[in-house]
């Protein structure tokens, strides 16, 4: 599980087992967690965080979205 950022607590991963499907970034904070899109930002799935966070993390999401996915394909291929 690469971590490619963290921001304010929160720690933006990947699953090394998930190659086959579309970049996306996991984040973490406590015992929250949430899955997000990268092409185009979207929310996926996740639990523990309220609406407006889920709404803050898909805007650090968008930010960062370009190196994400730079990330995303160095790991993946």
């Amino acid at each position: 599980m690469p971590t490619v950022l963290r921001i304010n607590g929160f720690r933006f991963y990947f699953y090394s087992h998930e190659p086959n499907e579309p970049p996306h970034v996991h984040v973490d904070k406590g015992e929250s967690t949430l899955k997000a899109w990268l092409e185009p930002v979207a929310y996926a799935k996740g639990s523990g965080f309220r609406p407006h966070e889920i709404n803050a993390i898909l805007a650090m999401v968008a930010v960062h979205r370009v190196p994400l996915l730079e990330a995303w394909h160095e790991y993946f291929g």
